[in-house]
């Protein structure tokens, strides 16, 4: 298998942009180069900032599909995986990296996804909706906010006593433990 190389897409604190790094280094086979940003705040920057190379693009960036894919190409990337990324991905770099972009969203999709579904909302609707479990789904990205293919979902199990803030605690927690495995996974199958 050559090396892959992979870029990781985050906006925020970035706890799964640390997983995703310090789990890839220790991946021969897969190395992530890159960290791309749409945030010049976001604390991923502070955190990663010896870790790994970063790229840091405004928001006209983030929607120029051309200059994205153009970026990806001069950095030789392979797979491109979101961790908390905020932007919808332009449909030029979609079809640039077909079935290469992961992501993962902090419920059990189809639930609680699309547009403006992120973060703290997505604990709140599944809260307000009285759910029983939540969990993670990973998923490759299509044209369509949270639609592309299922590649693993994860489950927690919800209590009546779950507040949104524990709902979220439950569910990062699973992100922590299976996202890298399951790029990792997805990567390696395809070869």
């Amino acid at each position: 298998m050559n090396t892959k190389r992979i870029a990781i897409f985050a906006s925020g604190s970035g706890s799964n942009a640390i997983k995703l790094i310090e789990h890839f280094d220790k991946v021969p086979e897969i190395n992530a180069v890159l960290l791309l940003t749409n945030n010049e705040n976001a604390g991923v920057l502070e955190k990663t900032e010896d870790l790994i190379d970063h790229a840091v693009i405004n928001n006209d960036g983030a929607n120029d599909g051309s200059f994205l894919t153009e970026l990806m190409h001069e950095e030789r990337i392979d797979y491109i995986v979101l961790a908390g990324y905020l932007r919808k991905i332009p449909n030029e770099l979609i079809k640039a990296f077909p079935r290469q972009i992961i992501n993962i969203h902090p419920s059990l999709l189809p639930k609680y996804g699309g547009k403006g579904m992120y973060g703290m909302k997505v604990h709140q609707a599944v809260l307000a909706n009285k759910e029983t479990e939540s969990g993670i789904t990973i998923h490759l990205v299509n044209e369509i906010y949270d639609e592309g293919e299922i590649l693993a979902q994860h489950k927690v199990n919800l209590s009546s006593k779950d507040s949104a803030e524990t709902i979220q605690k439950k569910v990062l927690e699973i992100e922590h433990k299976n996202f890298s495995k399951e790029v990792e996974n997805y990567i390696r199958k395809q070869g």
